[in-house]
């Protein structure tokens, strides 16, 4: 909704006069923008919960831990208890940010990729540290909305994942809207005590340090798995530092047993795996 509102918002100021669109005077209504990413947002879970129902899914909505490898402890937000038993059971937590080494993210001046979807200004000085999507996704809607954007990579290109010349037409559109970026470098150092954040930078291959000062920080440096409570050790679950890679076994057509980002499971499970888009 973000990534469409800012777009909007570009294309009035920068194209809409060349089909003799003209504005005396365009102005940004961000919290009206935040509202119309929320009315999303509420639209799209509503959606989900009147599938569930049309498909006859019984939804708990609460807290999920596991008991055992056969069922589910549901905390609800009353206060509530209720106890699943089941055959099976998908894992589909989703993701948590990666945190780097040094750096705190306090959902003020250094935000996750969750929190620069609420920031309630618009900050005129955005780092963005980590050229994936997520965090070009979310630099282009502040870059758009008139954010001075810095992006900040270790390796030497742009969503590494991409097919290299369309990374490179990528990268070129991104810099038309003024989005700069400093590849083959290292955040080594932060610094939050003054009014703004002042980042202390160095070559990956080692070097002279630099430094550059921003509003807000978005660390945008990769995603790992949420399973935080879920008590995955009543499964013999361990977490490994391997992501993305799998392996099958003889197993049932159903299942596979996977270790999709990180995690290793003993016995069946079935896996999805997020899909990157840009």
């Amino acid at each position: 909704a973000l990534l469409h509102s800012s777009h909007m918002y570009h294309e009035a100021k920068h194209a809409f006069a060349n089909h003799g669109v003209k504005f005396s005077q365009l102005e940004i209504d961000l919290s009206a923008m935040m509202a119309q990413k929320d009315k999303a947002v509420s639209g799209l879970t509503r959606g989900i919960e009147g599938l569930f129902k049309k498909n006859k899914v019984n939804y708990v909505k609460g807290y999920g831990k596991l008991t055992s490898p056969s069922e589910v402890s549901v905390d609800s937000l009353d206060g509530d208890n209720t106890i699943v038993k089941v055959k099976n059971i998908i894992i589909a937590t989703g993701s948590d940010v990666k945190s780097l080494p040094g750096i705190t993210i306090d959902e003020k001046k250094i935000v996750s990729s969750t929190g620069a979807l609420s920031l309630p200004e618009i900050p005129k000085r955005l780092v963005v540290i980590g050229a994936g999507y997520i965090g070009l996704e979310m630099g282009s809607v502040w870059g758009r909305l008139g954010s001075e954007v810095t992006v900040v990579e270790f390796a030497a290109d742009i969503v590494p994942t991409m097919d290299g010349e369309v990374r490179k037409q990528f990268q070129r559109m991104l810099e038309k809207q003024k989005m700069k970026f400093v590849l083959k470098t290292k955040v080594v150092g932060v610094d939050t005590s003054g009014n703004g954040v002042k980042l202390t930078l160095e070559p990956a291959a080692g070097g002279e340090q630099s430094t550059l000062e921003a509003d807000i920080v978005l660390v945008a440096a990769g995603r790992i798995p949420f399973t935080e409570g879920l008590g995955l050790e009543k499964l013999a679950c361990k977490q490994t530092r391997r992501e993305g890679s799998s392996s099958t076994r003889s197993l049932p057509p159903t299942f596979r047993e996977s270790m999709p980002s990180g995690m290793q499971f003993p016995g069946p499970c079935l896996h999805t795996r997020q899909k990157k888009m840009v």
